[in-house]
Formats: structure tokens, C-alpha cells, sequence
């Protein structure tokens, strides 16, 4: 049963699919994010490549996204990893999926300093009813070492009338 109102996840993939080849046109895919998903929005992350099951994401260190330590904070970390297996698992499955964050496991085996790059990669299962799946997303550093792992076990289900 359709409400009528475009889904989240589907104006992600008709957005990316327009705007991805223009001039600036990740940047403004990125700032739309920001709009549909205002707390992602406040870590600034810039999508750099989207398709079904895969997503790669990067934050620019800056002072916002900072601790104490001048090293990029746990939870930007978390917030840059968490954004991207959504992303990954998103752009993978139909419109009448919806998928809700049921847990989260992280790791922080360096400092992260420098512009965050994120991947995410999965092979989206099909749902017919309440499933649990966990997607993976590895932050990198600069030098292309690990500074964040986290796996997201996503609770998908066949959306219900609105």
C-alpha cells in the first residue's frame, strides 16, 4: 500500500543516480543528505560512490568533528561508519524494505587524523518478514590505515501501510 509520499531510501537512489556525473553534484548529493538526515548532516560526510551494496563516504577532519586528544572523536567516527553500511545496505534493497539500527559494535585500533574515508560493502538479503542482517564498514586514515570497524546489525522488514 503506497502513501503516496516518496520514501526516504528511494529519493536517496533517484538523487545519486541524477546528480552523481554533474560538476559538484556529489557535494550537493551530500548536502542533501544533510537535509533528510540532519544529525549525518552535522558530520559533513561527502558521498563518493553509491550502488547496491556499496558505499564510500569521506569526512574532512576538522575542528567541529574534534576531541581533546586533536584526533577525530569516537562518535564522528561512529556516526562517518554507521552512515555508510546504511547507505551500502539502502541503495541494495527494494522500496518496500525498511531497515532500523538494532546494534553497533566498534573498534578504534589507531588515533583517526586527516580526511576519514569510510566503506561499506554487503550483499542486501531479501525480506519477507523481520530479519536481522549486519553490515560492515571500515574507516581508513589517510595513509589508508584502519582507525574504526564497526558492524551495524540492521532489523529489516517489509514496510506496513503508514
Amino acid at each position: 500500500m503506497s502513501t503516496g509520499r516518496r520514501d526516504v531510501a528511494a529519493r536517496i537512489r533517484s538523487s545519486w543516480q541524477h546528480l552523481r556525473s554533474l560538476p559538484g553534484g556529489r557535494r550537493l548529493f551530500s548536502r542533501l543528505i544533510g537535509i533528510l538526515i540532519p544529525y549525518t548532516g552535522g558530520a559533513r560526510p561527502v558521498v563518493l560512490e553509491l550502488e547496491p551494496g556499496y558505499a564510500r563516504v569521506a569526512m574532512r577532519d576538522r575542528r567541529r568533528v574534534r576531541n581533546h586528544l586533536r584526533s577525530i572523536h569516537a562518535i564522528a567516527l561512529a556516526n562517518l561508519a554507521e552512515f555508510t553500511s546504511g547507505l551500502a545496505l539502502t541503495a541494495g534493497l527494494p522500496d518496500t524494505v525498511r531497515g532500523i539500527v538494532r546494534s553497533i559494535t566498534i573498534e578504534y585500533p589507531k588515533k583517526a587524523r586527516g580526511t576519514m574515508i569510510a566503506e561499506s560493502r554487503c550483499d542486501p538479503p531479501l525480506v519477507s518478514g523481520p530479519t536481522d542482517f549486519d553490515v560492515t564498514s571500515i574507516v581508513r586514515d589517510p595513509a589508508g590505515d584502519a582507525v574504526a570497524t564497526m558492524t551495524v546489525r540492521w532489523r529489516l522488514d517489509v514496510k506496513k501501510g503508514d
